[in-house]
């Protein structure tokens, strides 16, 4: 499948009636773990990448070279159609075009441009985050559209005025953001079905909702143009509490055999690391 492909797939889910939830995947390992359960979409968060590829927080330290990086490794191994989180753009509109053009040329499905003020300024308080303006915002999605070369690549405008502003403002933002040319609404900080029927109608364009609360069921949510649903990074945190667990046991003396119960098979992993290909090469070219 090729990259096209796996974008023609993403927006044929964000032309649906259903709001289905990606895999957060994390490298391409995951993602073919993710693949073989049977998701067709994978999310890369911008959080879960400078964790997983740098053992950091998410405070924008991971570069725009990493993060393309990590992404092309997912895409090769998978054929997962990959919507990532592209933070801010890495900088001003100049360079949202150069993040739009290497995250395509990685192979992602789509990503989304956020008006959150990244990173954090000089001065700013801890734990207080801050938009750019409307008119920036606008002009940096007008860049990513411009800059996309395969027409089938989803471009996303996010917005986090629900979470720090009020309804109101996501609805203009929304409104404004809608008219750049870009392809879905990405909203976080949703709380109730009155909000999520404000930015309905502040669009027509689908909407993707970074989370919501359990109250909030996911066909209320369809029916008024939610067509992705983040559920969290669940798996990410969950290796790493087995990762811990398994070696404290094999530091403190565990036997491996032990273990048995709590690991993939042999068999499992050559199926995930397509082994069978690779010994099917081996007899090939290495006779």
């Amino acid at each position: 499948m090729n990259d096209t492909e796996r974008r023609e797939r993403l927006r044929t889910v964000l032309s649906g009636t259903r709001c289905l939830s990606p895999a957060s995947v994390f490298d391409p390992l995951s993602a073919r773990i993710a693949q073989a359960v049977g998701y067709e979409i994978g999310m890369l968060a911008g959080s879960v990448a400078s964790n997983t590829t740098l053992a950091a927080p998410d405070l924008i330290v991971l570069t725009l070279t990493e993060f393309a990086d990590q992404i092309r490794r997912i895409t090769r191994a998978s054929t997962l159609s990959l919507l990532v989180d592209a933070d801010h753009g890495y900088g001003n509109a100049l360079n949202v075009m150069r993040t739009v053009q290497e995250l395509e040329h990685a192979g992602v499905s789509g990503m989304s441009i956020e008006d959150t003020a990244l990173p954090a300024r000089f001065g700013q308080a801890e734990g207080v985050d801050e938009l750019i303006s409307r008119e920036e915002m606008i002009d940096k999605l007008r860049a990513a559209v411009q800059a996309r070369r395969d027409p089938s690549l989803v471009i996303a405008g996010r917005t986090a005025a629900l979470k720090l502003e009020s309804t109101e403002s996501a609805v203009a933002r929304v409104r404004a953001y809608s008219a750049t040319g870009v392809d879905a609404i990405f909203i976080i900080g949703l709380e109730t079905l009155g909000q999520m029927e404000a930015i309905r109608g502040a669009t027509r364009l689908p909407i993707i909702v970074g989370s919501a609360p359990a109250s909030l069921k996911r066909d209320d949510l369809a029916a008024r143009g939610a067509r992705i649903l983040l559920q969290g990074h669940q798996p990410v945190a969950a290796a790493v509490k087995a990762l811990h667990e398994t070696y404290a046991h094999l530091f403190n003396g565990g036997a491996p055999a032990d273990l048995k119960e709590k690991v993939a098979s042999p068999q499992d992993m050559e199926r995930l690391v397509d082994g069978g290909t690779y010994r099917k090469w081996q007899r090939e070219y290495l006779r």
